[in-house]
Formats: C-alpha cells, sequence, structure tokens
C-alpha cells in the first residue's frame, strides 16, 4: 500500500481525536460556569492553556505526518 493512501486517513484521525478533545474541555467548562457562574472568569481562564496546547499539538501531528511523507 502506497503512503499516500493513508495519509489522509492519519489526518483525519488527529483532526478527530483533537476535535473531540477539544470538545470535552468545552463541555466541561460549559457545565462548570453553569454550576458556579461567579466563578466564570477563573473557569475560562484555566481552560484556555490545555486548549491551546491540544490544538498546537495536532498541528504538530500534522505537520509530522506530512513531513513522513516528504521523507
Amino acid at each position: 500500500m502506497e503512503p499516500t493512501t493513508l495519509l489522509p486517513i492519519g489526518l483525519g484521525l488527529i483532526v478527530i481525536g483533537a476535535a473531540m478533545g477539544i470538545g470535552k474541555f468545552a463541555t466541561a467548562a460549559a457545565e462548570s460556569i453553569a454550576r458556579q457562574p461567579e466563578a466564570a472568569d477563573k473557569i475560562t481562564g484555566a481552560i484556555n492553556l490545555p486548549l491551546f496546547l491540544l490544538e498546537g499539538v495536532a498541528i504538530l501531528a500534522e505537520v509530522f505526518a506530512f513531513l513522513m511523507l516528504v521523507l
């Protein structure tokens, strides 16, 4: 099997995994804010860093997948 045929599958799995992780974080943040609206600023601040890191890891994974195809 050619590596070029598996690349779209790998990229799709990367995107699906990142979307599921971001969705779980966003769901937990929304539920926490619904329970304690006065702590919304603290919850939002605490959830931003993991969301940004998760998105960065997904972007790096896509770059590495393309690099594996090229190299």
